[in-house]
């Protein structure tokens, strides 16, 4: 187990095609258990800061969020991969983002101990400094989840390019995939909410009438309110550093390789 994660983790074009090539229900099992060993350490860190509970139950919901986005999209996915060519099965389909997201596990896992002092440090919720406390901590977890996240996806896209025909394939089955996956996994983001924990409000494990609104609607409400007429050049701003941040993905898919699958 310790080569395969060793493998998973460098991202060697041979070695991630091995796994595609050989989808075992031990794999599967092998990357379930890591998603939920490194997103729920993760996760404690995260609410710990609010409450204890807070930790425990967002210890629950990450690795929740991530199986229920996979379970509303991996048909939807498995077949966009065979009607773009890309010659991935169901199964394949299904463990090579499992893969994905497994490698994200770990890098978050791995800045655990970080985020665990961090939270022990910072001014409690019920301090006068909570407000920034809060924000700060907001920011620097999204910096990471986002740092682990584009990791993550460039692991995919070696992985893609090395079990698709070619790298255009490659790039229309990954944008495929990480806009389905980000679209459903914002929404139901927005229903598992708290994951932070806002000082203010009462500890919870859902806030009250969880599927009322969307994801989509609060962030377009939340930008006009703030930014006002300024709020389509604040989302284009957005998107612009979203796209730097996967610089590297594009290059990587830009390169004129070929593969067998």
């Amino acid at each position: 187990m310790r080569d395969e994660l060793t493998g998973l983790l460098r991202g060697a074009p041979h070695e991630l095609r091995k796994w595609l090539e050989n989808p075992t229900a031990a794999r599967v099992r092998l990357t379930a258990l890591i998603i939920i060993a490194g997103f729920g350490s993760y996760g404690l860190t995260v609410g710990l800061w609010r409450a204890p509970e807070m930790g425990a139950y967002v210890a629950f919901k990450m690795p929740a969020l991530i199986f229920i986005t996979l379970a509303s999209n991996g048909l939807l996915n498995g077949i966009i991969g065979l009607l773009l060519g890309s010659g991935l099965g169901f199964k394949q389909s299904l463990l090579a983002q499992l893969m994905s997201f497994a490698i994200a596990a770990m890098i978050l896992c791995a800045l655990t101990p970080v985020t665990f002092f961090m939270a022990l440090n910072t001014p409690s919720a019920n301090s006068a400094g909570a407000t920034t406390a809060h924000a700060n901590f907001l920011v620097t977890h999204t910096a990471l989840i986002a740092f682990a996240g584009v990791m993550a996806n460039v692991h995919l896209a070696r992985m893609l390019i090395a079990t698709t025909p070619n790298t255009r394939i490659a790039g229309m089955t990954m944008v495929a995939w990480i806009g389905g996956n980000a679209f459903m996994g914002a929404q139901f983001s927005w229903i598992l909410r708290p994951f932070f924990g806002t000082p203010t409000i009462e500890v919870a494990f859902l806030r009250d009438h969880p599927m009322q609104g969307t994801f989509y609607e609060t962030v377009w409400n939340s930008l006009r309110s703030s930014t006002g007429d300024y709020a389509f050049f604040v989302l284009f701003i957005a998107g612009f550093i979203l796209l730097l941040l996967h610089s590297p993905l594009i290059k990587l898919l830009r390169k004129p390789t070929t593969s067998s699958p």
